[in-house]
């Protein structure tokens, strides 16, 4: 499969993060202060909750029901009581339009 359009950068706010369905995948997607776009697998891996809802902070995204925080550039949970890291996705930006695909993950 090939990347498809996610977004385009001008509709994220920093430090938050929108919820986009690729494909039947969802993916949160996050521009940092720095300036630099993320993409992680949306669903928390301690219960079926959408990660897109809860609070950025220094280069995570915590989870708003149970406060797991997830890196944005690992996917690995930096706090119980999640475990397992969620996917996190290559993202290329053409002309403001961010392109994902959901189909491979990045080898962390």
């Amino acid at each position: 499969m090939t990347s498809v359009k996610a977004c385009e950068l001008s509709e994220l706010t920093v430090d938050q993060a929108k919820r986009c369905v690729l494909d039947g995948v969802p993916v949160a997607v996050v521009l940092d202060s720095s300036g630099d776009v993320h993409a992680i697998g949306d669903t928390c891996t301690h219960g079926d909750i959408s990660l897109s809802e809860g609070f950025v902070e220094d280069g995570t995204l915590e989870c708003w029901a149970h406060g797991s925080q997830f890196s944005l550039t690992t996917g690995k949970p930096l706090s119980l009581p999640a475990y397992e890291p969620v996917p996190v996705y290559s993202v290329d930006i053409v002309d403001g339009s961010i392109f994902i695909d959901p189909t491979v993950t990045k080898e962390i």
